[in-house]
């Protein structure tokens, strides 16, 4: 099983880089962009000894605790078979 762990700035922290990145894109002339944030992305490969439910549990924790700055992040994740 894999957990796919997607980290990013909360909408109310400045996101400097995602701005440059949307600046370049208008200047590049790319239409229908309102807004870049950036982020972070994990793949955890769980072991065979975690049903679902504990696997998702364990990976809420670890990005919780260790992937992520709470102040300033925020998080969602998947599983995968």
């Amino acid at each position: 099983m894999k957990a796919h762990v997607y980290v990013t700035l909360k909408q109310t922290v400045l996101d400097p880089q995602g701005q440059a990145i949307h600046n370049a894109l208008r200047k590049m002339q790319y239409q229908g962009i309102d807004d870049v944030r950036q982020g972070k992305y994990f793949v955890l490969r769980l072991g065979n000894s975690l049903d679902p439910a504990a696997a998702r549990a364990e990976v809420d924790r670890i990005a919780r605790e260790i992937l992520t700055n709470p102040v300033i992040e925020e998080y969602t994740f998947h599983l995968e078979d």
